[in-house]
């Protein structure tokens, strides 16, 4: 990593910032989510009103577009991170579970992105219908119920996996280490 190019480490700061936003903006949006339902089904909580739920919704809007721009920005720019730094994936171990987690959940993500921009359409029309809004964000979490969480927990790992690089093979030992390691 010390030996990356300049538009490789603008690249990697970018894919960094962003990946945090996303995780931010995303944990943040799936608490107030949460709080908006009962704990078992799908039914709206007792605060939540006809009155009220517009206004909720529109405070809950501008969490989803960070969500979605940040995660966009994360992917593109950590590809671009990948192809520009030229890290060997096979002496990068963790670098390559980094990236496995992050084009595994890719496709899921990438559906749910599709919900959530049906949601900033209708959210930002100007007399969206509750009951559409309501149905999406459902949808949302029926469709793979708790991956949101599983996936948080992901990168998670990938944060432990970027800050101590662990499967990382060293090739830069010493002549008399390389002997010793060879020997055991």
């Amino acid at each position: 990593m010390k030996n990356l190019s300049l538009p490789a480490k603008i690249f990697l700061f970018i894919s960094l910032l962003s990946g945090a936003l996303w995780m931010g903006s995303y944990l943040a949006r799936l608490i107030i989510s949460y709080q908006l339902f009962e704990e078992t089904g799908f039914n709206l909580k007792p605060f939540v009103t006809q009155e009220n739920i517009p206004g909720i919704f529109e405070t809950i809007g501008p969490v989803i577009i960070l969500t979605l721009i940040s995660y966009v920005i994360f992917i593109i720019t950590y590809i671009i991170f990948i192809i520009s730094a030229k890290l060997n994936l096979k002496k990068n171990g963790w670098l390559f579970i980094t990236t496995l987690i992050i084009f595994l959940t890719f496709p899921f993500e990438l559906y749910l992105m599709t919900i959530d921009y049906k949601m900033i359409m209708t959210i930002n029309s100007n007399n969206f219908s509750t009951l559409q809004v309501i149905n999406l964000f459902t949808e949302r979490y029926r469709v793979f119920s708790s991956f949101p969480l599983i996936e948080l927990f992901c990168y998670f790992g990938v944060i432990y996996f970027i800050l101590f690089q662990p499967l990382k093979m060293k090739t830069d030992l010493p002549a008399g280490r390389q002997e010793q390691q060879h020997e055991n």
